[in-house]
């Protein structure tokens, strides 16, 4: 592990938890799918690559669906050929939807999308200053509502960083109320998911943390959302929030009320994670790019692949950059979750 942190630590570009020693080691006592390759030149090491290897020697990254960092954590410079790399893995393919910057399997055929993040660098008073010339309307109406819920309601209380897992399971019942109300998938109803996030909130050290932040109004929770952190960077990937306090925009209150403690604590950068949401669109201060694609060699597992992912893949990049298709897309995922709903009502 002190070598994969040096590494880790060295580029900017890995300064992602997804990519920490701890993430992958965690999720690898939950999935017997995990690896780790060590890149070894002479006697240094060199580069630590995480994966899962699934049958027909189909490579995935560690969590794959769950994770908004994925690559090889390498040293600078490093030359190899990827293709050799997932032979000697024992992998026919390699797809990621994630890869960060920085990463030799990028020679392949890719397609870049961005990454929101919030520039924390020179602190929360310089974050607000910028976020009142980019969208200030939002400021100022975020800010409003948080004032008339204190009136109306009750005073608000943030808790940054707690790690009581009881709001835990409140956010995920949240979460996958939401899940079901959009549509989607519950990814809480994989018991080794619920398992994981509640392992990864009592990991607690200076490099790698859980983080839990919850918002409370006269008492009663409102929002939250928890993420993972490294010495500078945390990344947003559950957040959700009580739908009876959705005119008053909780989700919004709640992030910044987080920005603000983060930049305290010393965090640098929030990356918001890939995807059109448009509270990342309000927030974000800039982005990141991160590659999706596949390295492959030739072999019958990577043709069986190709077959049955890639078309689904380009047919969901058409979706996903096309306003029109995106917006029924959605329209007719939350369709679908009503009808659910009563259906079990």
């Amino acid at each position: 592990m002190t070598r994969w942190r040096a590494l880790q630590e060295a580029d900017p570009a890995f300064d992602n938890p997804f990519l920490s020693p701890e993430f992958t080691l965690t999720v690898g006592e939950l999935r017997d799918h995990v690896r780790v390759a060590v890149v070894e030149d002479g006697a240094d090491l060199v580069g630590f690559f995480p994966f899962e290897r699934h049958s027909l020697g189909i490579g995935k990254p560690v969590a794959a669906g769950l994770t908004d960092a994925q690559g090889l954590v390498h040293c600078k410079d490093l030359e190899f050929d990827a293709r050799r790399l997932i032979r000697d893995c024992g992998l026919s393919v390699f797809e990621f939807d994630h890869l960060v910057a920085g990463q030799p399997m990028l020679s392949e055929r890719h397609t870049l999308h961005e990454s929101p993040i919030i520039d924390l660098s020179d602190g929360w008073a310089a974050y607000t200053e910028t976020l009142k010339v980019n969208s200030g309307k939002t400021y100022k109406s975020t800010m409003a509502k948080s004032r008339k819920l204190q009136r109306d309601v009750g005073p608000i209380v943030h808790d940054y960083a707690t790690t009581d897992p009881a709001p835990l399971h409140t956010l995920l019942a949240w979460k996958t109320d939401q899940y079901r109300r959009t549509g989607r998938t519950d990814r809480f109803s994989q018991a080794w998911i619920v398992e994981l996030v509640e392992r990864l909130l009592a990991t607690q050290t200076d490099s790698f943390a859980g983080v839990l932040d919850m918002v409370y109004v006269d008492g009663r929770p409102m929002a939250g959302h928890f993420g993972l952190r490294t010495r500078d960077t945390l990344v947003g990937w559950f957040p959700a929030y009580d739908t009876s306090f959705a005119k008053s925009s909780p989700g919004l209150i709640q992030h910044l009320a987080m920005a603000e403690r983060a930049a305290e604590a010393g965090i640098k950068v929030i990356d918001m994670g890939r995807g059109q949401k448009e509270y990342k669109d309000k927030l974000k201060t800039g982005q990141y790019a991160v590659a999706e694609g596949r390295v492959a060699r030739m072999s019958a597992g990577a043709s069986v692949h190709w077959m049955v992912r890639v078309p689904v893949r380009k047919a969901r990049g058409t979706v996903m950059n096309s306003p029109l298709l995106l917006k029924t897309a959605d329209r007719a995922l939350k369709a679908y979750g009503r009808l659910r709903t009563a259906i079990q009502q």
